[in-house]
């Protein structure tokens, strides 16, 4: 399902469009996407879409951009790495399209960023619950 032109074309940009329209028709159920009223127009802007991407062998990768490579035989990306011994650098992943199952693409306001965080299951294991965001420094040193 997912390949090359998924990514490249248009479908992607489709999926995270159609995540931020879904979002601000839930704020503003009573404009109309197509001739949407200022407040609406202005949430919609601001909106930020998180994308998850899920492979068959149970990892997740957060993405955050695509890598300008030449090849197009893998998805090759930065992800937005969970350990903070990542974060200091660029994490690019090459991953073969045959290995993705999923991608979800969350559509957020900035304002409402809910206080637990769901964990990415790349680079280190999670708790069985969310933990919020302030005790995210006490997890990643357990």
């Amino acid at each position: 399902m997912f390949d090359y032109d998924w990514f490249r074309g248009r479908a992607f940009e489709q999926q995270k469009h159609d995540a931020k329209v879904r979002c601000a028709r839930k704020h503003f159920p009573n404009d109309n996407p197509e001739h949407p009223g200022e407040a609406y127009r202005r949430f919609f802007d601001e909106l930020e879409a998180r994308v998850l991407i899920y492979l068959r062998d149970g990892f997740s990768y957060e993405f955050k951009e695509l890598a300008n490579v030449s090849t197009g035989s893998h998805l090759t990306f930065e992800c937005e790495p969970v350990d903070e011994h990542y974060k200091v650098g660029a994490f690019v992943v090459a991953v073969p399209f045959e290995d993705i199952v999923r991608v979800e693409v969350f559509a957020v306001h900035p304002s409402e960023k809910a206080e637990d965080v769901p964990l990415i299951t790349v680079f280190c294991g999670g708790p069985e619950t969310p933990i919020s965001r302030e005790d995210q420094g006490e997890a990643k040193h357990r």
